[in-house]
């Protein structure tokens, strides 16, 4: 189920937030749990069952790694714990998500012949396993106690606005909201606010780009140019930042009527002026996830310069591999690892001195030809688009087609481009400085629009996809 789906907003959620507000607070944890079950059962309901099974490891294991500050012999119970957290969630996830991989890969190469496994990914799985593993992992290092109630529990793992697409939400940042959260009507409206401008991210921006770089992409070279490449990568550019932003903020709006606050997870990535910067944007949870759990633990920075560069790669290449279970992902993860290690070492202090707007150049064309690796799985199709991009497969710069696209576009993309940038939000809190009523006034115009557009994006559309649900 998605959250923009008919099912979804007029059947699911109207009915779970009125059970949520009449029922009373020591209920209202496992309403949502419900809840959360049934929105995760509704594409595949055996799946449910390993998140059960994850729950209740995470349960498990996180009293016992508790013991580490209290008991005696806690230290190495909890070192037990923690370890059979990581093989359970990390196991799992490598079957379902890699197996199939793994074996392709083998077959191709060594002519094998091993038949792959009739698994379907489980959705969310990489989500709900990295938040079950950080919370193990956390109460083992002392910063939170184990949760004694496994309803609580459940719920943070469970919890249907960032069960599929994330953002990460840690536990310890939520940890209070578990079991003492208040509703308001400021904190609800906020939601609404915030859910409604993720829906229209979606349905109305990200959607309108993917069908260009879809029908683009679909082309044969014959009917291409070198700037119609340029142009159906820099749609899906937007495309997957309108579509996964989108998400995170329909999950934070959702969170808040629901009286939870989660952390953003994306901060105008596409005006960074370095690729670091772009990092510190993009998908913030995953990224600080790794950092506190993967690079920090291998040593950081702490250990020289070699080990340095070791454990950057190692992060990027799983955070590539993270993303799915195809090598253009590894290849993507590495590309940036790349990039962030020469910008480290080799050119960051010069590219600080060039003028803001070459800065901004140089991030967003790199960016872009990351998406180009990342947009394609297929890597025969990757290639093809690569060299059609630098001008390797012969085509024309420009053709009749891309004129007419460039033209029939050019008011999306100008749409895009400012949706992109805090260009609005800046021209909202300068209205809201000189009239907050003309402000008031603004959004109690633009929210209903833009819900009812989407709506009817919703009812009428036949394409609807959703990127990262498959992750």
């Amino acid at each position: 189920m998605l959250f923009c789906s008919s099912v979804f907003l007029f059947v699911f959620f109207p009915l779970c937030l009125a059970l949520y507000y009449l029922v009373p607070r020591k209920l209202k944890n496992f309403v949502l749990l419900v809840f959360s079950l049934v929105f995760y059962a509704w594409g595949e309901p055996k799946y449910v069952i390993i998140m059960i099974l994850s729950i209740t490891v995470a349960y498990i294991t996180g009293l016992f790694a508790d013991t580490k500050k209290y008991k005696k012999n806690g230290v190495l119970k909890g070192r037990i714990a923690m370890i059979t957290a990581i093989v359970w969630n990390l196991g799992f996830l490598f079957f379902f998500k890699y197996t199939n991989l793994f074996i392709d890969t083998a077959n191709s190469l060594g002519g094998f012949g091993i038949k792959p496994l009739e698994v379907v990914l489980p959705i969310g799985i990489s989500f709900y396993s990295f938040q079950t593993l950080s919370y193990v992992i956390d109460v083992y290092k002392g910063e939170v106690r184990a949760q004694k109630n496994i309803l609580n529990l459940a719920t943070y793992v469970a919890l249907f606005p960032q069960l599929i697409a994330g953002p990460i939400v840690r536990y310890q940042t939520i940890e209070e909201q578990l079991t003492d959260r208040r509703e308001s009507f400021a904190l609800f409206s906020d939601g609404v606010k915030r859910f409604t401008y993720g829906l229209a991210k979606k349905m109305i921006l990200a959607n309108t780009a993917g069908a260009l770089f879809d029908e683009l992409s679909a082309m044969n070279n014959s009917e291409l140019s070198v700037a119609a490449a340029w142009l159906g990568i820099i749609a899906y550019t937007f495309q997957i930042f309108f579509d996964f932003s989108g998400y995170s903020d329909m999950a934070i709006g959702l969170g808040k009527m629901f009286g939870f606050e989660f952390l953003e997870n994306f901060d105008y990535p596409y005006i960074s002026t370095s690729i670091t910067e772009f990092w510190r944007r993009w998908h913030i949870s995953l990224s600080t996830w790794f950092r506190d759990y993967v690079y920090i633990p291998l040593g950081g920075n702490r250990k020289g310069r070699g080990r340095q560069i070791v454990n950057i790669m190692i992060v990027w290449a799983l955070t590539g591999f993270w993303h799915g279970a195809s090598w253009n992902f590894m290849g993507w993860g590495v590309y940036f690892g790349i990039l962030l290690l020469l910008e480290k070492f080799i050119w960051g202090k010069a590219l600080l001195k060039a003028p803001k707007v070459l800065q901004h150049i140089y991030a967003m064309f790199f960016v872009v030809i990351g998406w180009a690796l990342f947009a394609f799985d297929d890597s025969e199709k990757l290639v093809n688009n690569l060299k059609n991009m630098f001008f390797a497969n012969g085509l024309p710069v420009i053709n009749d087609m891309t004129v007419s696209k460039l033209l029939g576009f050019m008011v999306t993309f100008a749409v895009l481009v400012i949706a992109s940038t805090p260009l609005c939000r800046w021209a909202g809190e300068k209205i809201k400085k000189k009239s907050v009523l003309a402000f008031d006034m603004i959004q109690m115009i633009s929210i209903p629009l833009l819900l009812t557009l989407s709506v009817a994006y919703i009812v009428s559309s036949t394409y609807n996809p959703f990127l990262y649900f498959r992750f």
